[in-house]
């Protein structure tokens, strides 16, 4: 790939990062049939899975809903009380990525924070377009909040966070509503003529043409981009979200999106915080191991969401 104007901007480690995931998951590979795609994609995971922190258990069970049963993985560390339970949504464009694609992300986040994390495998796109993995989401959202006590907060990352702030807004005012929400370079529908889908259309790991292409793929015939479910940033109401957290990569088309979705949250009279991460790039989370400021980010995501499962806001 031609490296452009980030040649020089992003460090020799992320470049092996960004490297690394090309070779594995080359961009070209959007031609191919979507099956071929998850079977790279989830070859790719395994060669990034760091295991397991000592201490986190995990077990895998299944939501009964409509037609259909939603996979899920819970995380806890053994021997330890939770005080709260994450519901996390993995990224993957709405058509990759399972309960093992961010195993490994889950586990950290339950070492990190000692919350229980329940980790949701909703429907896929194209097989199952919008939607359907919205409406699962909110279906795990509403069995967590009818079968534990704990706190609930949203995290998702990517497509992940478009469905976390989705369940967000949809369920706000539930009698058991999320009391925080963190983001982690959400895809939230914004405006793709102005901000950081201009000036980094053609970022590495994510342009301007790989969004398009999963949002195509994702939607159902004559889906509506103003619809809040599909595209959270074009909802008209931001009143009662709870605390939000949003984190993005300077070098992402979606950055501004976390921008836009801070400043109508607060706005409305709520609490939001954004913090743009320098120098990185989408999908940094799996470069956590290797890249410093994508250790350091990971550090800042686990911290903002055990502040917001213990009630707490120090931004």
């Amino acid at each position: 790939m031609t490296r452009g104007k980030y040649e020089t901007r992003l460090d020799p480690a992320l470049w092996a990062y960004i490297d690394a995931v090309n070779a594995w998951y080359p961009p070209e590979i959007l031609g191919l049939p979507i099956d071929k795609q998850r079977a790279v994609y989830d070859r790719m995971s395994r060669a990034f899975h760091q295991g397991r922190p000592p201490g986190v258990k995990a077990s895998d069970g299944l939501i009964a809903a409509a037609g259909r049963d939603i996979p899920v993985r819970r995380y806890h560390r053994a021997g330890k009380a939770a005080r709260a339970m994450v519901i996390y949504y993995h990224g993957g464009g709405f058509i990759l990525g399972g309960l093992e694609s961010h195993d490994d992300i889950c586990a950290e986040l339950c070492a990190g924070t000692g919350f229980d994390v329940l980790s949701v495998d909703y429907r896929l796109a194209p097989e199952h377009v919008h939607p359907a993995a919205f409406d699962d989401a909110v279906t795990a959202f509403e069995w967590a909040a009818a079968t534990t006590d704990l706190p609930l907060v949203l995290c998702g990352e990517s497509a992940g966070g478009n469905l976390a702030a989705g369940v967000a807004q949809a369920t706000r005012r539930h009698p058991r509503a999320a009391i925080g929400q963190v983001l982690i370079y959400p895809e939230l529908g914004g405006d793709e003529r102005a901000g950081s889908y201009i000036e980094h259309a053609e970022a590495p790991l994510l342009s301007l043409h790989d969004i398009a292409f999963y949002r195509d793929v994702r939607s159902a015939k004559r889906q509506s981009l103003d619809d809040p479910t599909f595209s959270p940033l074009r909802d008209r109401d931001f009143s009662d979200l709870p605390p939000t957290v949003i984190v993005t990569a300077e070098c992402d088309p979606l950055s501004s999106d976390g921008e836009t979705y801070r400043d109508r949250i607060v706005s409305a009279g709520g609490k939001a915080w954004w913090h743009e991460e320098k120098r990185l790039v989408h999908s940094f989370l799996r470069a956590r191991t290797t890249v410093p400021a994508a250790a350091e980010a990971f550090a800042r995501i686990v911290a903002a969401v055990a502040a917001l499962g213990r009630g707490d806001w120090p931004y």
